[in-house]
């Protein structure tokens, strides 16, 4: 006998085909979850889960014969966008490079996968596990700023073969070939250990910023030294930019002020809702949290920009003193991470007088410069690697535009940037209108899952003014699922009031 039977993803399947349907959903669950506790840490572990996720979203997909995707007003811009950036690719300075880039077009499969396989239920799992798992990343922030990092340098000697890598006295040696160290033996018996003629990958903290030297080459006669890297050292250094367990501390940064946000919603809407309760209080704390994590980064920019949400969400959600009481904790966290910044970083980095702004303003000079010789298709992705000092850029070292308005049409053409606003913008729009319908309502999660997710996309916007955080690929793919989930929750909310408004009907 075939029975019908409702699956919690929101299928209709038969008794029969239950089982595969129901696997196939909970894999994707599963994928989704391990994406949650992978996001804020770890970009190829976060892959992994989402190819798991999509796995089971495909395998539903072939079993229901239903793929579960809506039509949403993101379709043409995200098809505009990858049509000309493929565009772009093929027409680049530098074609072979662009092209192998378009592989990494693919993150906004994230947004499609989210937004079919995720409920209202789920959703508050997924937001949950990725508060946490940031928590802990934080907590770890503060353990290894206690612990301190690497070697401060003391002396180089000039046989030293960090002279190549212009190590100086204070300078920083945290770590060499992936390997962290935390003392010049550790430095010495990596060289001694490495093959002859290897290139070595060397980290660096040094005037407050981090920087990759991959110099470093080793030779039997260096390995033959007593000291074969010809440095002294003793101490280790307290005063860095946080990263968590990412590879960099923007990365992190970024990663955090998302989270921070999704945090901070959950505790204004249970606040509004049912005053200071225990959840209210959690969510409150673990927002402080990944916020002093931010603060640790010393990244300006995304400390400006959780301001800059989070003033949002306080003053949309909230009236009278609470207003001003969580307004005030807002600001304290700010001035928190502007203190971490005068200990942490360059002198008058505070005020922007630091070699790090200069660079920033050259390149951005540099960078309008050829976007008005090229609007149209731009330069190709990445093709600046090998144009850089041709082009005008400054300095040896090659990075991006810090920026990503200006990075996109540098790469793509101006098209591609209205495209990207035309996303960014409808994604502020879509998650500010369900917020607000959803307000009013008793179902404080979802409210506060869309209310931090508006904050989330403004501090994501404010701060890709002055950095390129879309190309980070961790960034981007938190960027796409949040995406999906805010599509996800008000879809199902508009089928929620749809059926209320038919109940009334035969009422």
């Amino acid at each position: 006998m075939n029975v019908s039977a409702n699956s919690s993803d929101g299928f209709s399947t038969r008794q029969s085909g239950f089982v595969p349907v129901s696997l196939a959903y909970y894999t994707a669950i599963f994928g989704f979850a391990l994406y949650s506790v992978f996001l804020p840490h770890s970009v190829a572990a976060a892959d992994i889960a989402l190819a798991i996720a999509t796995s089971g979203w495909l395998a539903r997909t072939v079993v229901s014969r239903r793929t579960g995707l809506r039509r949403t007003e993101f379709d043409w811009p995200i098809l505009l966008f990858l049509l000309w950036t493929a565009a772009s690719s093929f027409l680049s300075f530098e074609p072979d490079i662009s092209v192998s880039k378009l592989q990494s077009s693919w993150a906004p499969l994230a947004f499609y996968v989210t937004q079919a396989i995720v409920t209202r239920r789920t959703a508050v799992l997924l937001v949950c596990l990725v508060i946490v798992s940031a928590a802990a990343g934080t907590l770890y922030s503060a353990y290894d700023l206690a612990r301190g990092r690497g070697v401060v340098v003391q002396t180089v000697s000039s046989a030293s073969p960090f002279q190549v890598l212009e190590v100086r006295p204070g300078d920083t040696i945290w770590r060499i070939d992936g390997h962290r160290v935390y003392s010049t033996a550790a430095i010495d018996r990596i060289l001694r250990d490495s093959p002859p003629g290897k290139q070595l990958g060397v980290s660096l903290i040094t005037r407050g910023e981090h920087v990759e030297r991959p110099g470093l080459v080793t030779n039997s006669q260096m390995q033959s030294q007593v000291s074969p890297s010809g440095i002294t050292g003793d101490r280790r250094l307290h005063r860095f930019r946080a990263s968590g367990w990412t590879r960099h501390y923007e990365t992190f940064a970024e990663l955090l002020q998302i989270v921070a946000q999704l945090a901070l919603g959950l505790a204004l809407a249970n606040l509004s809702n049912h005053g200071a309760n225990v959840r209210f209080k959690l969510a409150l704390a673990a927002s402080l949290l990944l916020g002093l994590g931010i603060a640790l980064t010393a990244m300006r920019s995304v400390l400006v920009a959780f301001a800059i949400g989070a003033f949002l969400l306080v003053w949309r959600s909230l009236k009278g003193r609470a207003r001003l009481v969580l307004s005030m904790t807002v600001l304290s966290i700010f001035v928190t991470g502007g203190l971490v910044v005068w200990q942490t970083r360059a002198q008058r980095a505070l005020a922007l007088g630091d070699a790090s702004s200069s660079l920033r303003a050259q390149v951005a000079h540099v960078g309008l410069f050829r976007i008005g010789l090229h609007p149209v298709f731009g330069h190709g992705m990445d093709s600046i690697h090998r144009h850089w000092s041709e082009w005008g850029f400054p300095g040896k070292d090659m990075i991006h535009l810090h920026s990503t308005p200006l990075q996109i049409a540098f790469d793509r053409g101006l098209p591609a940037l209205a495209f990207w606003l035309w996303i960014v913008g409808a994604f502020w729009l879509a998650a500010a209108r369900a917020e607000r319908s959803v307000s009013e309502s008793s179902d404080t999660n979802r409210y506060g899952i869309l209310l931090g997710t508006l904050g989330a996309v403004t501090g994501f916007f404010a701060s890709s003014l002055v950095n390129y955080n879309f190309g980070d690929a961790e960034v981007a793919l938190a960027f796409w699922w949040l995406l999906g989930v805010t599509i996800a929750l008000r879809s199902h909310l508009q089928s929620f009031f749809a059926f209320g408004r038919t109940t009334n009907n035969l009422k």
